[in-house]
């Protein structure tokens, strides 16, 4: 089982190297259209608050249970975000 601060600092690391890419992808597209882009960096931050939430959780009876359905919750939305970004094109 990780501990609290490993899970932390995973969210951390994989949401901010999506939005990097997300900036890459802008940079290297200065021609069109950003709302999609945009979009992706919001819905990725809305995460990044919703996970670190559910991980500072107090009342959660089975801890191992609880993070490693936060682990695969960030899984799950770390590739859709990624899916995104890959049909940005």
């Amino acid at each position: 089982m990780a501990n609290k601060r490993d899970l932390k600092k995973d969210i951390n690391y994989v949401l901010g190297d999506i939005i990097e890419a997300v900036y890459i992808w802008e940079y290297s597209n200065t021609n069109k259209d950003t709302k999609k882009s945009e979009a992706i960096i919001d819905d990725a931050i809305d995460t990044f608050d919703d996970l670190i939430a559910k991980t500072n959780a107090k009342d959660v009876e089975n801890k191992k249970a609880h993070f490693n359905a936060i682990k695969k919750e960030l899984e799950d939305k770390g590739r859709a975000l990624i899916d995104r970004i890959n049909k940005l094109g």
